[in-house]
């Protein structure tokens, strides 16, 4: 009996190409809860809600690989429980053990003969328990999938056993307000594509733009003829094994009172200390990182997040310029904050959106040339993800935290993630073991770039006066300054010169290479070259 087959999209093949022993596509989730989540009540949401998606019951037949697309089947022999697996913890089951598993099941593929995903419920995590998801990317992009996964929450701990009217409207109206905080994902969204939302909703139209357009042509041969990424300690051969960790919770709140202070989004703010991060790591590797730029492949949302959860890839990626060189972090802000802005205006996304609807049939080898190609122009892939802003339940089970990676492409050894969830913001970072053995160390150096931030918080905090609140307007925006010596620079006093409003010495530190520091920017000092005595 010949099972029916339907073909896969072009730029699912290609993300399904794209697997390699050493990079494997597969997204990766974690979900923390406070108690203990049962596994039967785990497998009725699973056969209730997820497997409504006819793709988890499906699996990839890919027969002529050389060339055409690749096709779904319904796999004849479907088993639930070689999909939902049972895991446990060695003593004292803490956070790093957990992080151990993840990194373990990071490493390994899944079955290729079954449908491309699994969830592993670790019943021995701390007082509580977790939830590892493995899904491959051939099936959705990570967008869709945290859709799929918060799916299964519940914004009350008690629901029925059976689906019930009153039940599905709970979970209408919670996935209604997930979705607005999932739509605002990454800040380059669809607000950030320049023809807007009659674009994104027709993806065949992004990709006759994407190949017909001047402007998204143009940007492509931007990307292919730019100067690979400079050789750091994140870029290097790829091994099998992967590690992931993530950070401590850190509060929205402690995110958002920095970017008062610094006049940065959320995001500004968050991308800022990743790559102040990533400076202070590499130095910690002997590398010179002053003036150091990195490429970061940021994915964009090609879609509307107001609509039923379709699966599928849509989705463009852009290449986000990171200044890990400088170290102050008020100037590190600004230069990152511009370099969005201009991408918001680009239409890279779509054109490589585009370029992936173009390889997804082709033979492979002239894919995974176009894939290197694109890999050697970044060095990580980076992904922010605003997730729900109350608290949730599965099974009953207080979900505590959440946190997922998407596959390093193009032959990447590092993966930075940044998730908030219920008032909390949590960063996780994947890499290759042979290049990056230490991510833990990633991790504590964002920690100290983010500290560092809110030091700025602290200072104003200790004089409000300084940051000039109130309808005082800000000062008009003046070209930079022109280079100063070395030595007039050496000789820049460490307090900004300028002075309140209440005619006080600002307390705050003068910005590299000014004598102002971010709040009074070139604003008129009260004397050249002597600050005024208080």
């Amino acid at each position: 009996m010949t099972t029916r087959r339907e073909r896969m999209a072009s730029v699912d093949t290609a993300w399904l190409r794209m697997d390699h022993p050493t990079n494997l596509m597969m997204i990766t989730g974690v979900l923390t809860f406070g108690e203990p989540l049962p596994y039967t009540r785990l497998q009725e949401l699973v056969q209730e809600r997820l497997l409504r998606f006819d793709r988890f019951r499906q699996r990839a037949v890919d027969s002529t690989p050389a060339v055409g697309l690749a096709e779904w089947e319904v796999d004849p022999q479907f088993d639930l429980g070689a999909h939902l697996r049972r895991a446990a913890l060695p003593s004292p089951a803490g956070k790093d053990e957990l992080q151990l598993l993840v990194s373990e099941l990071m490493s390994v593929p899944l079955n290729p003969d079954r449908p491309l995903w699994q969830f592993h419920l670790v019943e021995n995590y701390g007082s509580g328990s977790a939830l590892i998801a493995r899904l491959h990317h051939s099936i959705a992009d990570g967008i869709a999938l945290v859709r799929v996964l918060l799916s299964l929450t519940d914004e009350e701990a008690q629901t029925a056993s059976a689906a019930g009217v009153g039940r599905r409207r709970r979970r209408r109206g919670l996935l209604g307000r997930a979705t607005q905080g999932i739509r605002k994902a990454a800040a380059l969204t669809e607000s950030a594509i320049g023809e807007g939302f009659g674009l994104l909703r027709d993806p065949a139209r992004a990709v006759a733009l994407a190949r017909m357009s001047a402007g998204g042509v143009a940007r492509l041969g931007q990307i292919l003829v730019r100067a690979p990424d400079p050789q750091t300690a994140f870029k290097g051969s790829l091994g099998v094994e992967k590690r992931a960790v993530w950070s401590a919770p850190i509060p929205l709140t402690d995110v958002k009172a920095v970017g008062r202070v610094t006049g940065g989004t959320v995001n500004d703010v968050l991308l800022t200390a990743v790559a102040g991060a990533l400076g202070r790591y590499l130095r910690t590797r002997g590398e010179v990182v002053d003036g150091l730029d990195l490429h970061a492949v940021v994915p964009v949302n090609l879609r509307p997040l107001d609509g039923p959860i379709e699966l599928g890839n849509r989705f463009g990626l852009v290449f986000l310029n990171l200044p890990v060189g400088i170290g102050d972090p008020v100037r590190r802000l600004e230069v990152l904050k511009q370099r969005m802005d201009a991408l918001k205006q680009s239409p890279e996304a779509i054109a490589v959106f585009g370029l992936l609807n173009v390889v997804g049939p082709t033979p492979a080898e002239i894919e995974n040339v176009l894939v290197n190609i694109f890999g050697s122009k970044a060095t990580a892939v980076m992904t922010n993800v605003p997730g729900p802003r109350q608290q949730l339940y599965l099974a009953g089970a207080p979900l505590d935290q959440i946190m997922f990676w998407v596959p390093q492409s193009g032959r990447l050894g590092l993966g930075v993630s940044i998730l908030s969830y219920n008032g909390e913001v949590l960063v996780g970072v994947a890499t290759d073991a042979r290049l990056v053995p230490d991510p833990e160390a990633l991790v504590a150096a964002f920690e100290a770039s983010f500290a560092e931030m809110m030091r700025l918080v602290e200072l104003v905090r200790a004089d409000p006066e300084a940051a000039a609140p109130g309808p005082t307007p800000a000062a008009p925006r003046r070209a930079p300054l022109p280079a100063e010596p070395a030595a007039r620079r050496a000789a820049l006093p460490a307090r900004c010169r300028a002075l309140t409003r209440a005619g006080k010495r600002c307390r705050n530190r003068a910005r590299t290479g000014s004598v102002t520091c971010h709040v009074h920017g070139d604003r008129e000092l009260d004397a050249p070259d002597t600050p005024r005595r208080s």
